[in-house]
């Protein structure tokens, strides 16, 4: 990391019941510039927490039904408070997906450094998701392709590589990308067009 981070103006949710640890986290919040609110089991509108920067969540008393989202699926960096290190628990805490931890009893530092991590953690989790959903409608568009000029092949009988050439001709006719145009011919591969590929016609 080449800069300081700086999260003044952030707002950080702590899912926690009414603890000392509790007005020590939102006492490090308003030092570093956080608005610090708690809330347990959850806010009464699920939906605003969507609204939050960063969560931190009681890891001992946590539990799925808590989040409006699947575990692991956290929108913003998730902190997670730890007081026992029960088997059970430590695995409840890694299921959501946390990018930081803060041990109990909460002292009067730990927040920052915590906040670093789990913003850095939470980067490059959605940096990742991203490449991986990129990749796979790459793969997907290959497929389609692949299955376009298959569907030529039949109808032409012809090679592939006639085959794909007739489906960039196609798409060049249609001005639309090849992905496009072969998707285009598969849509239109119903039981009606694969009757008449068997038949020859």
């Amino acid at each position: 990391m080449h800069h300081t981070p700086n999260f003044v103006g952030w707002r950080a949710l702590i899912l926690h019941r009414p603890h000392q640890n509790v007005d020590a986290l939102l006492a490090q919040c308003a030092r570093i510039g956080i608005a610090g609110e708690q809330a347990w089991p959850t806010l009464d509108d699920s939906q605003a927490m969507y609204g939050y920067d960063v969560l931190l969540i009681d890891a001992d008393m946590g539990h799925d039904e808590q989040f409006p989202w699947s575990p692991g699926l956290a929108p913003m960096p998730v902190i997670a408070l730890i007081g026992s290190e029960a088997p059970g628990r430590i695995a409840w805490t890694i299921s959501q997906g946390a990018d930081a931890q803060l041990l109990k009893p909460i002292g009067s530092a730990g927040l920052y450094s915590a906040l670093v991590v789990a913003s850095h953690g939470f980067a490059q989790r959605r940096a990742h998701a991203e490449e991986i959903a990129g990749l796979r409608e790459r793969l997907a568009k290959r497929q389609v392709v692949a299955e376009a000029t298959a569907i030529l092949m039949l109808k032409h009988n012809c090679d592939a590589g006639t085959a794909f050439n007739e489906l960039r001709r196609t798409a060049m006719a249609e001005r639309r990308a090849i992905e496009d145009a072969a998707a285009g011919i598969v849509a239109g591969f119903d039981t009606d067009g694969r009757k008449n590929v068997t038949n020859g016609r």
